[in-house]
């Protein structure tokens, strides 16, 4: 899927942020619904959204636990 929609905020979606973003206000924001998982700039929640599927999503994730981006 890997696409964008340009207004997040058109979506009537529940947006997550980690509680390890701070108050830095450099983070990002989660939402999923069926199929697609959101994430948008927390800084400009009515700006553009990435769309992914569960399975890009399930693949970005685990990537990152398992620490294959930490030399990034």
């Amino acid at each position: 899927m890997s696409k964008y929609i340009e207004d997040a905020s058109s979506l009537p979606l529940t947006w997550l942020k980690s509680r390890r973003s701070g108050n830095a206000g450099s983070c990002v924001e989660i939402a999923s619904a069926g199929p697609a998982v959101f994430i948008r700039d927390s800084k400009n929640p009515t700006g553009p959204a990435l769309v992914f599927t569960r399975e890009e999503w399930d693949a970005a994730l685990g990537g990152a636990k398992d620490g294959e981006f930490d030399n990034i």
